[in-house]
């Protein structure tokens, strides 16, 4: 694929390319890989990925309990990671609190934050999101993580169930620290609920370039699940590569993050999530795929990171 690709609604993409001196035709990816921190069995799938240069960043979850081993190897090595900002804590058997303690409207009635994004968008209290996710980027910070960019757990800040948005108190946090966020400027390729969500991405882009926070052009990834899952019927790792590989080869001109969640399916995952579990597990390995590299090789795709989108935020480049 060659040339200037336009969204849905015949735009072009952004100047972001030639701002991190690309081509203006250039097909640039940043692959991230989210939930850092969440459990043992991220931590060591991410790292290990991080070191081996397959992927280009990382998210962390700041409140999770097994963030502080991540947030130590962060600190310690040469790696682009960013802050998860978490507002949900959505599975059954493992859980996580917010930073700034109970008794808010972050909570549920067994003091977690709340299970789903829908109850965040009713119950949350914008001065409670503002504080917590402040709180999440200051204990990054403090254990000596050299933050890239700010991204979000589950979509809770984006407005996508009922609308209301917690996209001013992101952005201003964001633009405070001189860090980029994960917001697409188009719908195109994304798999999302029906509605106007590209009206609300109008909008909030509208916010961020006035701010300075510098936004990708897509933001992309692959089902959450295994088709099938839990029949006959069930997709195999080779079906997933194949689904992958297609991704990639789709890729427009712009800036494209494509973000998995890779981890160890092992014992520890099986208990943490209700769902996913080998899906997660294939992540890890596509990843390392020796095909992925070779057909971001065959297809001239580049590969950037959240620092050099924080240097182009900063005035760096």
């Amino acid at each position: 694929m060659t040339g200037t690709a336009h969204d849905a609604a015949g735009r072009p993409p952004s100047d972001l390319v030639t701002r991190l001196g690309l081509a203006p035709d250039a097909r640039a990816i940043i692959l991230n890989a989210d939930d850092f921190g969440m459990c043992r069995a991220a931590n060591r799938a991410v790292s290990e990925l991080l070191l081996a240069g397959r992927i280009d960043s990382a998210t962390l979850m700041v409140p999770c309990a097994w963030a502080p081993e991540a947030l130590a190897f962060a600190a310690t090595h040469p790696v682009d990671v960013g802050v998860h900002l978490v507002l949900t804590s959505e599975w059954t058997r493992y859980r996580w609190r917010p930073l700034t303690g109970g008794g808010t409207s972050l909570v549920d009635d067994a003091g977690y934050f709340h299970r789903d994004v829908l109850a965040v968008e009713q119950r949350a209290r914008e001065e409670d999101v503002a504080a917590e996710l402040a709180a999440q980027v200051d204990a990054a910070l403090a254990a000596g993580v050299d933050v890239t960019h700010l991204d979000n757990h589950m979509g809770s800040v984006y407005g996508l169930e009922t609308g209301r948005s917690f996209l001013p108190q992101v952005l201003g946090l964001a633009a405070r620290h001189g860090l980029p966020f994960r917001l697409p400027r188009t719908t195109d390729g994304m798999l999302l609920p029906p509605g106007d969500v590209q009206g609300l991405l109008d909008e909030a882009t509208a916010a961020a370039d006035a701010l300075g926070v510098v936004l990708v052009d897509r933001l992309w990834t692959h089902p959450f699940e295994l088709a099938g899952e839990g029949t006959v019927e069930e997709e195999d790792y080779e079906d997933v590569r194949s689904g992958f590989l297609d991704l990639l080869r789709r890729v427009p001109a712009g800036v494209t993050e494509i973000y998995l969640h890779p981890m160890l399916d092992d014992d520890e995952l099986g208990d943490v999530a209700d769902y996913g579990v080998a899906k997660r597990g294939f992540e890890r390995r596509l990843l390392a795929d020796p095909a992925v590299s070779a057909v971001v090789a065959e297809e001239g795709l580049v590969r950037v990171g959240w620092r050099d989108l924080r240097a182009v935020q900063r005035g760096e480049r």
